[in-house]
Formats: structure tokens, C-alpha cells, sequence
């Protein structure tokens, strides 16, 4: 009778989705991780295939080299790391901080742990690989078609997989999904078949065409239940039960300019809000010089790094004109000219810095700097990525964030501000779900040695 329930516990929690991974006791756990990260990198390695959603400046990046060097001590095979543009150069420079020796590859030369960006992915050979590591893997889903594809696949092929970001899917729910194809876990559709229905309760290919998604009857729990068993979300060490010490962020200010204008959209005889998104593009594209003239105003005369972030040519353009000591990165750059300019800044090289947060606001670490102007947009994860560049855990400063904007762009300074409490929910949801799974009650002790029994 008793192995006739325990067959059954098996099967149910086979269905559950709760089993995953094939990883191994780590060979070495660095000293120089703080216990937190300790804990975080131990799991991901004892598991095989899973993800670490930590905030900005809570040190994926030696997280990352440590697994990647366990990896590669367990199978004596090459790890390679992804990154986005320049992130490499800092992975690296991170690597000879640590002892830990890894090296930027732009051709396809492969090292023990190779460092690469995901534009040059084409130039490599999955066979060659053992483990492979993708840094701030959200930017996956912003890729092209084409080239998400092409990068699930690379990964779908390797026994070892890491996934770091701060933000998984920080409005989204069903954008996790992305996350677990990429790990072998659940396929985006049957992650959507299990957990979600359409609002009429079919279940149609459609999701990023209008269509919307929400939880079945019940589902929402076993939903997180099942995120917990191959991810990891933390915004401070106390979420796992450490303690906050040295992860506390400075005050963010955070300044609203909103231009009046008198902006009258196609169709209209008199001034009115902007409504739609082509009315919004018109407003945006009609108050372009007095935006960027105000923006610029911002920065010129502080003598202190800055970074100004826009979304369209015709700004970056005007914005390059009228801050005298700035340089942009823009599409038409090479990814040298990206790179090389991005490391300028990081280095202080160049004082302010235009681009648009597609380009530049994936992973760097800009704790130098502590002003930026933003213009705002419909996307909160566009925005999130773009403050947290400068205000991150390491940042000794408060933070000044200019957002300009126009009346007409009253929608979308509350749809951040919707986007803003989803994201808040979702990281509350993962955490809660994480802690009781795991009976987090107190602050833990990671150097405390424990024997664990044979039959676990």
C-alpha cells in the first residue's frame, strides 16, 4: 500500500511540473559571493536548468562565473556566456576581479568560459558547449522573431542552462514563458494551455495580435508554485532570508516636465489629449525641438555624467546638436561603435550619453552616474531597464530621474504607472510563493554546514 502511494505522490508531482533539472554537488563555491549569493549559485548548479531573477546590482555576474566555472571543472567542456552589447567587456573585467578567467570572443574562437554577445550567437557551435549562460535573458523576447528563435534553439540543445535578469516579465505574467522554453521547461503554448484561457475560454494562437490572457479557475497558486520550482526572484537578500546589510538604494528623485502645447491631432479643430497611439506619435513627433530643448537644459550645465534617453532619430539627432560634449549611439552605429561608445561612458571617457534604452539599456553598470532625462513610453520595462542602469545596488549617490513629457502623454505616465503595480505584484507573488516553498522564517546561515540525508 505505502509504495503504491508514494508512486502516486511521484506521478502527481511529475504532472505538477515541479521536477526539473540534472545538476551536480558544486565542485567550488567562492568565498568572495556574499551568503545570499552563495545559496543562489549552489541551487542553480545542484539543478541544472533554471533561472536567477535578481534585481539590478545584486551580482548575477559573479553568480554567473561561478556556475559557469563549475560547469565547465564538472564536464571539462567550454561554458559560454551571452550578453548584450559591452556587456561582455564588463563580464570580463569582472572575471579578472574574481580569478575567474574568461574571454570576449567576437569570431567564434572558443575559450574554457567564452563571453559573447547574443548578436554574434550565429558565429558559434552549440556542440562545443557544455553550459551555457544568458545575461539579462528578458532581452531575449525583444529580438526579432528570427533571431528569438534561433537563440531558444542554441540553448534548447545544451545539458547545462542559466538564465539571469532582474526582470523576467515585469508586467506580464504569461512572457515567463519565454523563460521556461528557453530552459526546457514548459513550451510557451502548453505553459499557456496548463495555467491560462482566453477571456472566452478558448485557447487561440493569437497573443500579441489583441488577444489577452488570464488564469484558469485555481490556476493562479500551482502557477507560481511551478515558476518557483526552476526560478529564483529576488530585490533583496532578505527575500531569502539574509540579511540586507549592504543592499540598500540611495533616494530616487524622480521630476515630471510637462510641456504645454497646442498640438491638434488629424481630424480635430481644437487642441485635445492624445488618445490613440498614432495620435501620440503625431504629438511626439510635432513637439520634438521644445522636448529635446528642454531635455538638453537638464544636462549641459552640471559638469556631472548623464545619460539621456529617446526613443526617435530625429531626437538623438537634435540632442547630439545641442549638448556640446555628448555622443550618441545610434541603429546606424556598428555594434564596435555601440560597444566601443557604451564602455567610453562606463569609463567616463564621455560625460553624457545619447541613446535609446533598446540600445543601451541592457545590463551596464553606470553607478558613476546619478542624472538622466527620460522621455517616456508605453513600455514599463523600457523605462524600468533604463533607471535602474544608474540607480542599482553600488550606487552611493541619489539618483535624479527628468521625465519630459507632454499633456497629451497623460496616458502613458498612467499606464507606467499601472505597468509599474503589475510589476510590483508579480515580484510579490514569486517571492511568496518562494518562501513558503522553501519555509523561509528567519535569517539564514549559508556557512552553517548541514549532512543531508540519504533519501533526499
Amino acid at each position: 500500500m505505502r509504495s503504491k502511494l508514494e508512486n502516486y505522490k511521484s506521478f502527481v508531482e511529475k504532472k505538477s511540473q515541479l521536477i526539473s533539472g540534472d545538476g551536480f554537488k558544486p565542485i567550488r563555491i567562492p568565498d568572495f559571493l556574499y551568503p545570499f549569493q552563495k545559496y543562489l549559485t549552489d541551487w542553480a548548479i545542484r539543478r541544472g536548468r533554471d533561472a536567477i531573477f535578481a534585481e539590478c546590482g545584486m551580482g548575477k555576474t559573479p553568480m554567473q562565473l561561478a556556475w559557469a566555472e563549475n560547469i565547465l571543472r564538472k564536464t571539462n567542456k567550454p561554458v559560454l556566456i551571452l550578453t548584450p552589447i559591452a556587456v561582455g567587456f564588463q563580464t570580463e573585467k569582472e572575471g579578472e576581479k574574481f580569478g575567474i578567467e574568461c574571454h570576449r570572443s567576437r569570431d567564434g574562437k572558443v575559450y574554457p568560459i567564452t563571453i559573447t554577445n547574443y548578436e554574434r550567437l550565429h558565429y558559434f557551435n552549440r556542440n562545443d558547449f557544455s553550459g551555457i549562460v544568458a545575461d539579462e535573458s528578458s532581452a531575449i523576447k525583444h529580438f526579432t522573431g528570427k533571431r528569438q528563435k534561433y537563440t531558444t534553439e542554441f540553448m534548447k540543445k545544451i545539458r547545462y542552462r542559466l538564465l539571469c535578469s532582474a526582470t523576467p516579465a515585469p508586467n506580464d505574467y504569461v512572457e515567463l514563458g519565454t523563460s521556461s522554453e528557453a530552459l526546457g521547461q514548459l513550451g510557451y503554448m502548453d505553459m499557456l494551455s496548463m495555467f491560462f484561457r482566453t477571456k472566452d475560454g478558448a485557447m487561440h494562437r493569437t497573443w500579441g495580435l489583441g488577444q489577452k490572457y488570464f488564469f484558469k479557475a485555481h490556476a493562479k497558486d500551482q502557477f507560481w508554485r511551478w515558476v518557483c520550482s526552476w526560478a529564483r526572484a529576488i530585490r533583496l537578500p532578505s527575500d531569502l532570508g539574509f540579511k540586507d546589510d549592504r543592499f540598500i538604494l540611495p533616494p530616487l528623485d524622480i521630476e515630471e516636465t510637462t510641456i504645454k502645447t497646442d498640438f491638434i491631432p488629424d481630424g480635430f479643430l481644437l487642441p485635445v489629449p492624445s488618445v490613440t497611439m498614432s495620435e501620440e506619435r503625431q504629438e511626439l513627433r510635432a513637439t520634438v525641438e521644445e522636448r529635446c530643448k528642454i531635455a538638453a537644459g537638464k544636462v549641459i550645465d552640471t559638469g556631472e555624467p548623464a545619460v539621456v534617453w529617446c526613443h526617435l532619430n530625429t531626437e538623438g539627432d537634435l540632442l547630439e546638436k545641442l549638448i556640446p560634449d555628448a555622443e550618441q549611439i545610434s541603429g546606424s552605429n556598428t555594434e564596435e561603435e555601440k560597444e566601443e561608445k557604451l564602455i567610453g561612458f562606463s569609463k567616463g571617457d564621455i560625460r553624457v550619453l545619447i541613446t535609446k534604452p533598446k540600445i543601451g539599456g541592457w545590463g551596464m553598470n553606470w553607478q558613476h552616474c546619478a542624472h538622466m532625462t527620460v522621455f517616456p513610453s508605453h513600455s514599463f520595462e523600457s523605462y524600468y531597464q533604463s533607471v535602474r542602469r544608474c540607480w542599482r545596488f553600488g550606487q552611493t549617490r541619489p539618483v535624479k530621474v527628468d521625465i519630459i513629457t507632454t499633456e497629451g502623454q497623460e496616458g502613458i505616465i498612467r499606464n507606467l504607472k499601472r505597468k509599474e503595480k503589475q510589476a510590483e505584484e508579480m515580484y510579490k507573488l514569486i517571492v511568496r510563493e518562494m518562501k513558503n516553498i522553501l519555509n523561509i522564517k528567519s535569517i539564514v546561515d549559508f556557512k552553517t554546514k548541514e549532512e543531508i540525508p540519504s533519501w533526499l
